[in-house]
């Protein structure tokens, strides 16, 4: 794929990517088994580690969780109002979205208590062993604390695609909005009213300007993190992409990941 090599350009030491299209074996670019931190990547495997809890009911979404008034899926939908780096209660539930990674971290606590299993051995049972990340763990806080590879990430990616950790309805919702109409900050794009977020992906919707790309469905789903990572999912193309960098986000990143994203639209188009 002609658009990969876009990365050979960026002011960044090392990076990996991988893209899945229907019809084609995926492409990829880099060292595809380098470890990277994921930043805040890691919130995507540790919603879908809680989401697969759901399922096994050892938590509901409507269970109470943090502030008086917010329940689990406030909490993986950062629509609970506690703050991002601390459990200092910002706004009421379901009145803002306050992007919270101590939101993420009390999802962890919640699932280790309820299942008694480690959240981050929980995690690894749970999504990481059935899908054979092997090089991929959660060594520090769940908002921000794993690290993977591509290619781990890339089988991640793919049951994004075809879920089958999650039933089709779970997975559904976990892609479709949560809390509608909340405005909200995206970390480093600025303040969109509405800042439609699932139970644990960014969505896109109407976002603009945004880490995606212009031709992305609004149904995109997704994350980045401030290590220079993303992931994203567009349901209507069928397509994926994985990018792990070891370059700390910031204003190198926003054209770039704009203009690289849109190339592989236009190549698949």
């Amino acid at each position: 794929m002609e658009a990969l090599q876009q990365l050979a350009d960026w002011p960044v030491e090392n990076v990996s990517a991988a893209v899945l299209a229907p019809g084609r074996a995926p492409a990829t670019f880099g060292d595809v088994d380098r470890v990277y931190p994921l930043a805040s990547v890691t919130k995507l495997l540790v919603a879908q580690a809680v989401l697969v809890a759901v399922e096994e009911g050892a938590v509901e979404l409507d269970d109470p969780a943090g502030p008086p008034g917010a329940t689990v899926a406030h909490l993986l939908a950062h629509a609970s109002g506690l703050a991002f780096d601390s459990r200092d209660v910002k706004a009421a539930p379901g009145t803002q979205r306050i992007y919270s990674s101590a939101g993420y971290e009390l999802l962890a606590e919640i699932v280790e208590g309820e299942t008694g299993i480690a959240f981050a051995d929980y995690l690894r049972e749970a999504i990481t062993e059935p899908l054979g990340m092997t090089r991929t763990a959660l060594l520090g806080p769940a908002g921000h604390g794993a690290s993977s590879t591509v290619a781990d990430l890339a089988r991640f990616a793919a049951d994004l695609l075809a879920p089958q950790l999650l039933s089709a309805q779970t997975a559904e919702a976990s892609r479709s909005v949560q809390f509608p109409g909340l405005a909200g900050f995206v970390p480093g794009y600025g303040k969109f009213a509405p800042n439609d977020w699932g139970l644990g992906p960014e969505l896109k919707g109407d976002k603009n300007p945004h880490w995606t790309a212009p031709d992305h469905s609004p149904s995109t789903f997704g994350h980045f993190g401030q290590a220079g990572t993303f992931l994203w999912v567009d349901p209507v193309r069928n397509t994926a992409a994985v990018v792990l960098t070891d370059q700390p986000f910031g204003a190198w990143a926003k054209p770039l990941w704009g203009n690289f994203n849109q190339g592989i639209l236009t190549e698949l188009r």
